[in-house]
């Protein structure tokens, strides 16, 4: 008994050990299968260069909204010329290389919520959303749906038994069609009801009319230059990467390195205050993004101000009891004091009396300049030099005995008239 009731009390532990498992999955899952499929459903055929870029510029969803109205305001650019136009913009490179394909720009600007949501499903688990795309490009395939044509090759391998890699790339590397279809079509019946994926209708750009059934292609668009990311397929190990040369070609901002492929990296400036959705990706990406140096100063102007509250204490500074002073009596006076101040400012009174000083203080200045001018007329300019630095210092040293001050004008006065009479025979 004792033996049985051991192995049913182990039992339970697995069960509830792998229920607590399976919930903590659930919970660090930012998506569900569900969403995921109904997410990567409408881009999940378009060639693998193009459903890279829009990866990757789908995590920076402010500059996307950018992009979509600039491609509204310039409705005659695509290729690289239009490439080529944005980029002084303040925008991620990947969203630059979207404006070559106005079509796309109008599809994710009618949807700005889908958009954000790709890139938070991507920056959270990359590899589960490649998986994604190739689950659904299989169902494609299966329905017969998903084959070569003249705008698109279809490559499939099989890497092992167990694992099929589907490839899509365009027929001619330097012309790229977009793809339209009906998700709920091309993938067979669909098998989330609760889920369905949009259907983004594209008139113009040379489709006519809704795509009823299959994969429709409109205007192909030239690139030779725009197109520099791709995919790395492969189980639980899907990323996008970059061809460094084709980047560099086109791109202001260039990559050093020596490798032909890079791998991407989301760059968290160019977010833009955009919030990550997880906190598995804010604790990865926030503190790299650049106000997080910022933040960390001003972090350590906290020990600035413990610095500074000791200092006051040391000095007999209290804030505390300087507030209890302000209470009762001493507080009323004071505010009547800071009171009459202010009518005194707004009614012009302090003005005038600063205005007043400085006339007093002008008419002294004129009345000086006018003594020292007729000095120099009367002495010469290098006889008064020697004589005013003499009488100079002879006034500051006398200036508190009034009778030597009288003195010294009385002499001062007789000098100039005898010298003026001097000057007057001369001139005569």
């Amino acid at each position: 008994m004792r033996k049985l009731l051991a192995i049913s009390g182990n039992l339970l532990f697995v069960v509830m050990l792998c229920m607590s498992l399976s919930t903590a999955q659930a919970q660090d899952a930012v998506f569900s299968e569900a969403e995921l499929d109904q997410m990567m459903a409408p881009i999940a055929l378009y060639p693998d260069s193009l459903l890279a870029q829009i990866l990757m510029a789908s995590t920076y969803p402010a500059d996307v909204a950018e992009a979509v109205q600039w491609s509204k305001d310039n409705p005659d650019q695509d290729g690289d010329a239009a490439v080529e136009a944005v980029q002084d913009k303040s925008w991620d490179p990947s969203v630059m290389s979207l404006v070559a394909f106005p079509q796309v720009l109008t599809m994710m600007g009618e949807q700005p919520d889908w958009v954000q949501n790709v890139g938070d499903a991507f920056l959270a688990d990359s590899e589960t959303v490649m998986d994604t795309v190739q689950n659904l490009r299989s169902k494609a395939k299966d329905e017969g749906n998903l084959e070569t044509t003249e705008q698109q090759k279809v490559v499939v391998e099989q890497p092992s038994s167990t694992e099929t890699i589907i490839i899509i790339e365009p027929a001619d590397p330097q012309i790229i069609y977009v793809p339209s279809y009906n998700p709920t079509i091309i993938y067979g019946a669909w098998w989330w009801p609760h889920y369905t994926p949009w259907y983004y209708r594209p008139y113009g750009y040379g489709f006519g009319t809704a795509v009823v059934r299959g994969i429709g292609f409109g205007i192909g668009v030239g690139i030779t230059r725009s197109l520099w990311g791709g995919c790395s397929w492969g189980r639980g190990r899907g990323s996008v990467n970059i061809n460094v040369n084709r980047y560099n070609n086109i791109n202001v901002n260039k990559i050093n390195s020596n490798n032909r492929n890079s791998n991407w990296n989301h760059n968290s400036n160019n977010r833009k205050g955009v919030p990550y959705k997880d906190q598995k990706t804010r604790d990865k990406f926030d503190n790299k993004r650049g106000g997080a140096s910022s933040r960390e100063n001003y972090r350590g102007r906290d020990a600035q101000r413990d610095q500074a509250r000791n200092t006051l204490d040391k000095r007999a500074v209290s804030p505390s009891e300087g507030r209890r002073d302000l209470t009762g009596a001493g507080g009323d006076k004071a505010r009547n004091s800071v009171n009459k101040a202010n009518r005194d400012v707004a009614q012009g009174k302090v003005g005038n009396r600063q205005a007043t000083q400085g006339q007093v203080g002008n008419r002294a200045a004129g009345q000086g300049q006018n003594r020292n001018t007729s000095q120099t007329r009367n002495t010469g300019q290098s006889r008064n030099s020697g004589s005013q630095s003499r009488s100079g210092n002879s006034a500051l040293t006398n200036s508190g005995n009034a009778n030597k001050s009288r003195q010294s004008v009385n002499r001062g006065q007789s000098s100039n008239r005898a010298m003026s009479n001097r000057g007057g025979g001369r001139r005569r």
